[in-house]
């Protein structure tokens, strides 16, 4: 049967919409993105909104909602990996569209049982004229998942182009829109500033702060953990240096690398410690489960053993997109078992709600990645429960998890496009490289040899302020964020991190006078310029946190004004005029508010 006016043929079934919607219970941002997409009718329509917010629910109850208008006839899902092809067919089977994954471009054909199909980036860059094809035979809705995933090679953008181009109707999803590179990403829309940039433009977006206060999302809690650091550079000098203090990018970029090295004690400790919050956290959510993201395959297996040392228990390891890789990732989500040790592929896009734990075991560092890594643990369940991520301590690492409510653009026009990159100078490629090859890190590995190790727990990082005075591995300072309750509303974390803090600094008081020693102070004028600087933006921190509790504004929102109205990079790498700066303005705030 053809559709009046199109030139298609029908698909064997149309979804129940009125099942679909009852059985999916829309959010109120699902609800009204989608209210907003039936009422403007857009052939693109970008729809960014947080991880683990629900975009696929969304996107297949805009597809249902088209196909029984006769608007569509067939549907391409594309996206970043393999694995994400069989999560949307299992989703969409649920809303009564049957989607083909294991459909080629190159086979231009699909059992006549199937609505729609779903592919790779990659697969369509091979490709693109056999998708054109299909496209242009049925009145097509293509879903761009990961959308910012079209700009990752000069091919991937010309093929998604061209072989979507046709297409009736585009809706792209992204929870990360903003790249560290020029590649515009195919069919957003980007708008000119007044400094000249072109930014992305969405057409909704839900973020984390939103999401968070709707319950949506989980409160994410920060473990840092410091430490000295010891090796040796290719010229043959040996180096120690602490993990957190102020070094150049290539010493920064060398001591994490020695604190991610599977043979030295700082990984060990992690993972013992982050263990131990797994323990914690399965009381109040008993198949609560823990996942490391490592850069490489090598030290993959190698963390995957020391996680068996310390629990007895074999942790899931998933190495690259092989074909046993989507078996191993469904196994691990619906049974109880603890860890999952991954090279970069869960770091975006898989579903595994019981995730609750985190270890960040790679060097990479970009926004883009950090927020997709952390989106893994993000996914709420039920109300009250929380996820723990672990992080080496890097000033870059730790501006990002103070600032998870920021909602970023993807800007075309940067003067320095490493600004938001890699703070290694690490190109991209070379860590792909390490999810195909065994020996892929060797040349990074190439330039120092890793000596030894040890972790220190340096603070918490909770809703962009910071909590804690740092202690020894399994000191009681440690022990009391490891043990804080796994189940908790934000404001509940809040409370308790306060309280812990307030403990950790009496401890300290009370063993000096019981040791007679008194507190070395440093007048203002004998501190370091960094010991200064941190000093001032612990004040404001402070600032930010008493004016979100009296405005109610997230954190990330606050430290934006104050940095629209006064410029300047973020808190993280602003100069102590810049801080102070910013200290006297929300000052004059709090002053105005009060008359």
């Amino acid at each position: 049967m053809h559709v009046p006016g199109g030139a298609g043929v029908l698909p064997p079934a149309y979804p129940d919409r009125a099942a679909w919607g009852t059985a999916s219970k829309l959010r109120a941002w699902q609800a009204e993105a989608l209210t907003q997409y039936l009422e403007t009718n857009p052939r693109d329509f970008l729809a960014v909104a947080t991880p683990g917010a629900g975009k696929t629910t969304f996107a297949l109850t805009v597809a249902a909602e088209l196909l029984h208008r006769r608007q569509i006839e067939r549907i391409t899902v594309v996206t970043p990996t393999e694995h994400l092809k069989v999560q949307w067919a299992d989703a969409a089977d649920k809303a009564g569209i049957a989607i083909d994954p294991a459909f080629a471009g190159r086979r231009g054909k699909t059992n006549q049982d199937f609505t729609g199909v779903a592919v790779t980036y990659a697969g369509v860059a091979v490709n693109p004229q056999a998708f054109r094809v299909r496209t242009e035979r049925f009145k097509t809705l293509v879903i761009l998942d990961e959308v910012h995933h079209g700009g990752d090679a000069l091919s991937w953008g010309e093929g998604v182009r061209e072989a979507f181009e046709p297409a009736a109707r585009r809706l792209c999803l992204t929870g990360t829109p903003f790249r560290s590179d020029d590649n515009p990403i195919p069919f957003v829309t980007y708008e000119h500033g007044a400094d000249g940039h072109a930014r992305s433009k969405a057409d909704y977006t839900y973020g984390y702060g939103h999401a968070l206060r709707d319950h949506v999302v989980r409160p994410v809690i920060f473990m840092s953990y410091s430490g000295e650091m010891r090796w040796r550079t290719k010229a043959g000098d040996e180096v120690a240096a602490r993990l957190g203090e102020p070094l150049t990018k290539d010493l920064t970029a060398q001591a994490l690398r020695t604190a991610l090295d599977p043979t030295g004690e700082w990984m060990g400790a992690v993972l013992a410690a982050a263990d131990k919050r797994l323990t914690e956290v399965r009381r109040h959510m008993p198949d609560a489960g823990g996942l490391v993201i490592s850069g490489d395959q090598n030290s993959a297996r190698a963390y995957a053993k020391t996680l068996r040392e310390i629990t007895g228990q074999a942790p899931t390891v998933v190495l690259s997109d092989e074909k046993a890789a989507s078996k191993k990732i469904s196994k691990f989500s619906e049974d109880e078992s603890r860890w999952m040790v991954a090279v970069r592929m869960v770091s975006e896009g898989v579903d595994v709600p019981r995730l609750a734990v985190g270890v960040y075991a790679t060097p990479t560092s970009t926004p883009l990645f950090f927020a997709q890594a952390v989106g893994r643990f993000v996914r709420a369940r039920k109300r009250g429960e929380t996820a723990c991520v672990f992080v080496p301590s890097v000033t870059r690492l730790l501006s990002f998890a103070a600032e998870m409510e920021v909602e970023r653009d993807h800007v075309l026009g940067r003067k320095n496009n490493n600004e938001d990159g890699d703070i290694f100078g690490l190109e991209d490629d070379l860590l792909k490289k390490a999810n195909e090859a065994e020996g892929a890190s060797d040349e990074l590995d190439a330039k120092f040899e890793a000596i030894g190790s040890d972790a220190s727990f340096d603070r918490v990082v909770f809703d962009g302020g910071d909590y804690g005075t740092g202690g020894d591995q399994a000191s009681d300072e440690e022990m009391d964020f490891l043990g804080l309750p796994g189940l908790l509303e934000p404001d509940q974390v809040r409370d308790l991190l306060r309280k812990r803090q307030a403990k950790s600094i009496a401890a300290q008081k009370r063993s000096q006078r019981d040791s007679g020693e008194a507190p070395e102070v440093k007048a203002p004028a004998e501190l370091a310029t960094h010991e200064q600087i941190a000093l001032m933006r612990r004040e404001l921190n402070g600032l930010v946190a008493a004016w979100n509790h009296r405005t109610g504004q997230p954190h990330g929102v606050i430290h934006n004004e104050l940095r629209r109205k006064l410029g300047g990079p973020a808190a993280a790498h602003a100069s102590s005029t810049q801080i102070k700066e910013r200290i006297e303005l929300i000052r004059d705030w709090a002053t105005q508010r009060k008359s």
